[in-house]
């Protein structure tokens, strides 16, 4: 039984793990101040201010402060996620369709688990993953395509470097002829070059410890405050609508002492132009490597993402590559 307002406060300061000192920062008052809670030498109520700087920090619903709000269902609130900000989508394929276009209407931001996305790999190669289809389904999915090329739609997309050298060279899992290849280098690169309205990055996912940042779509609207994932179930997403994780995650991929070691849109198509060229003339992954080692200062990104056991075929990054 809580007695009153302090009670929780120290529940909440117990739990959470900091110092004192980080605590106090918190919630805008000096550490004599929280001492004091602490060793209950004071009886007066915090203010309202306060209480809402610890739920907004901890993102714990207001209600908690209730008198009502007691015991067993105090600790439930304090240790489960809310509902309004987590939300499950699941209403099929057609249904995923209509959500991702509805969420992406006049802008997108989004981290693909691979490439190329799945609007691209669909102007070349037609269900890949499906066997049947309907006119609906087909005419969502044009719409889609026609709404992400058109030229002042404004899109930014993010992929790993390594799922670039996959699409590009591996034999493994990669359903793309030479022939599709070149036409969807050829499309991204079309949408991309010196078009200020789209911008494109490859990430090098070796650089830092950030697993998961290439595994699942994640699509980020910073202005409405959502951000959407692919669950690892087909035509199943996650919407999540925690500003706080919205904003933090969104910085992490604009910010740039925050985001990943990547390759700027400016010179993304011309690496997307590189490997185009290598791969109509029948090259592999090594002759690709040298091409990029002269004609950019991406070499020692690439590198990472080659295997070691061909790191003796590969020349010395130039001076000046960035590799971290």
């Amino acid at each position: 039984m809580y007695k009153n307002t302090i009670d929780k406060i120290i529940d909440i300061f117990n739990r959470s793990g900091l110092s004192i000192s980080k605590f106090a920062s918190i919630i805008g008052k000096d550490r004599r101040t929280v001492t004091s809670w602490i060793d209950r030498m004071v009886q007066k109520e915090p203010s309202d201010d306060v209480l809402e700087k610890i739920s907004t920090f901890f993102r714990y619903p207001n209600t908690i402060w209730d008198e009502s709000c007691q015991n067993d269902e105090f600790k439930e609130l304090l240790t489960s996620i809310p509902k309004e900000e987590i939300k499950i989508i699941d209403e099929g394929y057609l249904g995923g369709l209509k959500y991702i276009l509805a969420h992406e209407d006049k802008e997108r931001f989004v981290i693909h688990p691979q490439f190329p996305g799945p609007m691209y790999r669909d102007t070349t190669v037609p269900r890949v993953y499906r066997t049947q289809s309907s006119l609906e389904i087909e005419s969502f999915k044009k719409e889609r395509i026609n709404k992400m090329l058109s030229y002042s739609f404004n899109t930014t997309e993010w992929y790993s470097i390594k799922s670039l050298l996959s699409f590009c060279f591996s034999p493994i899992g990669n359903f793309y002829t030479k022939v599709q290849k070149v036409q969807i280098l050829e499309l991204m690169y079309k949408n991309f070059h010196e078009n200020y309205n789209k911008r494109l990055y490859f990430f090098d996912s070796y650089s830092r410890k950030i697993y998961g940042l290439d595994t699942a779509y994640t699509s980020i609207n910073i202005k409405n405050g959502v951000m959407f994932f692919k669950a690892p179930l087909e035509s199943v997403f996650i919407e999540v609508r925690n500003k706080k994780l919205i904003e933090r995650i969104h910085r992490h991929f604009t910010f740039g002492s925050e985001a990943p070691t990547h390759i700027n849109p400016n010179d993304a198509t011309s690496i997307i132009k590189i490997l185009k060229t290598t791969i109509e003339q029948g090259k592999g992954i090594c002759e690709a490597y040298e091409e990029i080692n002269v004609k950019t200062l991406y070499a020692g990104l690439f590198k990472n993402n080659i295997s070691i056991s061909l790191h003796e075929k590969l020349s010395t990054p130039r001076d000046g590559q960035r590799t971290n």
